[in-house]
């Protein structure tokens, strides 16, 4: 039932984002003749293309690795091993079923789209291009994410790898672009390489018009670059769809060469240095006493002490996550790294970084930082539950405050890169110009707030939904809709630019429906007046943020964000703490 589910609310809410543009259109000015009808097609394509793209390139990716680290985490992939299928079968069937929503999204969509060409502006060719384009990029996400699954130990692992090389994989055509403006890579425009590698560019350049150069608009950026470049976009598409089938096979064939090679036998090491332990301390306890063992180490017992919090202990002094998890910080260092290097490489001479420029790299490292931070927290709980280790902390006489607070303490803990270098990256910003004293407090008091909120929201989904996949997706596809889906209206605003009053009201009944979804998402079938009153009123704070913004109020943002996220926290966090037992089918023992 999800299967179909999930692609027809999809269609329905780009059918109301439609919608909503129409009236603002409508109510910002009088639409007269067929040309107003191609203006509004045309800017709905360019919007609606690109961010189909990015749903398309990030829930795939996830999707992929969340299925087949599922599996791992139920030790159920195993078992598939010890069948008569081929290691084909395994990678390549689970991928395809990881992949059926999110492929009947992009076909479901494109009469949409067709709908728009009705109306002009758009031609049938952009349509297909950019279908053919998010297509090949949902199986190459897919394979990318299938593969780091099968290849990682646990699931965190897989999702922060899967998300940190999409994020590396549309960097590197952003970093072309950036470098090489109208340049030249191996005899060939830096443009066309760009759209050759990268899914974003690629896109761009798709969509532009079919029309002669001189009949492109003077606000179409990207018709601008083909018109200057001579870069085509059939030509482009047909590079990329060949780059894009590239990477599908380089990274399927590894999976499957070595699926079998990389679990069966990790397995085997677990379950070997478990009974060497296992018989090690056996027979420890047979032929020596503590006493003995104290004399024969020169008068140190080989003890580890626990902490008052043993999830906390757990969750600091041991690898939790498995020892490759450090993998995970260096390849997101390295991104942080080449953020740096471009804000340093685009900084003008004279007037050394500007704000725009230090705006473009703080957002997007803060919101990989949230994504990160959410994939933390939401499987430290889920693979608790699927590792079969929930149910033995339930029957001890931790208390729910114990083991709720020492998750919370442990992910932050765990996650204190990505913590730390975005608020440590705005105070550089601050000493060195482009951003004053004033704003720096405001932004340190909005990112620990933000912070805070997708931790617990992290453990919120953890502990409502049972099963991994649809934890992950809720909490993930949360921050996704407050922090990306509100910045789209807000984009739909300038875009359609008008009197204010006239975009308000559509826009708050699209930010209302929004929030009705997520009330459904976070309340997970136990309603609650305070998520209720919190899953209405992020979005609508979000939107009013965004604009508060745009108009140059910081301090409103700061206190509307720190206010509506503060309280959505606080209303999760409680019934975490009361209803932990209920969440997690705990037994209630009675005196």
């Amino acid at each position: 039932m999800r299967t179909f589910f999930s692609p027809a609310a999809y269609v329905g809410i780009l059918a109301v984002v439609i919608v909503t543009a129409w009236l603002v259109l409508t109510g910002a000015q009088q639409v007269r003749d067929p040309g107003d009808f191609a203006r509004f097609s045309g800017m709905m394509f360019q919007l609606l293309a690109p961010l189909q793209l990015a749903v398309v390139l990030f829930l795939a990716g996830l999707a992929a690795a969340g299925a087949v680290a599922h599996e791992k985490d139920r030790k159920t992939l195993v078992l598939l091993m010890l069948t008569h299928m081929t290691n084909s079968e395994v990678v390549l069937g689970k991928l395809a079923a990881s992949l059926i929503s999110l492929l009947l999204i992009v076909f479901l969509s494109l009469p949409l789209f067709f709908l728009t060409a009705a109306w002009g502006g758009v031609s049938f060719g952009q349509i297909l291009r950019v279908g053919a384009i998010t297509l090949a990029t949902a199986i190459a996400a897919g394979s990318i994410g299938s593969t780091l699954a099968h290849w990682r130990e646990k699931t965190f692992q897989a999702l922060a790898t899967t998300v940190l090389a999409l994020v590396a994989w549309v960097a590197i055509g952003e970093a072309i672009v950036l470098f090489a403006p109208g340049g030249q890579i191996g005899g060939l425009q830096s443009e066309a390489v760009a759209g050759t590698i990268s899914p974003w560019q690629a896109c761009q350049t798709a969509a532009a018009p079919d029309f002669p150069t001189t009949a492109i608009a003077a606000d179409d950026a990207v018709g601008r670059m083909v018109a200057a470049t001579g870069v085509s976009p059939v030509s482009v598409t047909w590079l990329y769809l060949g780059f894009a089938t590239l990477i599908t096979f380089a990274t399927n064939l590894p999976a499957v060469l070595r699926v079998r090679a990389w679990n069966t036998t990790r397995e085997r090491r677990a379950l070997d240095r478990e009974t060497l332990e296992t018989t090690e301390a056996a027979k420890e306890e047979t032929e020596a006493t503590p006493q003995e063992i104290h004399a024969a180490e020169g008068g140190k017992v080989r003890s580890r002490r626990v902490w008052n919090n043993p999830i906390l202990w757990r969750e600091i002094r041991t690898w939790a996550y498995g020892r490759r998890v450090l993998w995970v910080r260096v390849a997101y260092l390295l991104i942080v790294a080449a953020l740096l290097v471009g804000l340093f490489q685009s900084a003008d001479g004279r007037d050394g970084i500007t704000a725009a420029r230090a705006t473009a790299t703080l957002v997007p490292l803060a919101l990989l930082s949230l994504v990160l931070i959410t994939a933390q927290s939401v499987t430290s709980l889920t693979s608790e539950r699927d590792g079969k280790t929930l149910e033995l902390l339930l029957v001890t006489d931790l208390s729910a405050k114990e083991i709720v607070f020492g998750k919370l303490l442990g992910v932050a803990y765990n996650a204190k890169e990505m913590l730390l270098l975005p608020p440590l990256l705005a105070i550089y910003l601050a000493t060195t110009g482009p951003l004053r004293i004033e704003n720096l407090v405001y932004l340190l008091i909005t990112l620990g707030v933000l912070c805070l909120f997708v931790i617990v929201l992290g453990l919120h989904a953890g502990i409502r939904y049972a099963r991994t996949q649809v934890a992950v997706a809720t909490s993930l596809g949360t921050v996704f809709f407050l922090f990306v889906g509100v910045a789209v209206c807000m984009r739909m605003m300038v875009a359609f630019s008008g009197s204010f009053q006239a975009q308000l009201q559509p826009f708050l009944a699209l930010v209302i429906g929004g929030g009705l979804g997520l009330y459904v998402a976070l309340s997970a079938g136990r309603p609650s007046t305070a998520i209720g009153i919190a899953s209405f009123l992020c979005p609508v704070a979000t939107f009013y943020a965004l604009t508060s913004y745009l108009l140059g109020y910081t301090l409103t943002v700061a206190l509307v964000t720190s206010a509506t996220y503060g309280f959505t926290t606080t209303a999760m966090l409680v019934p975490a703490l009361s209803e932990i037992n209920f969440a997690t089918d705990r037994p209630v023992v009675e005196d």
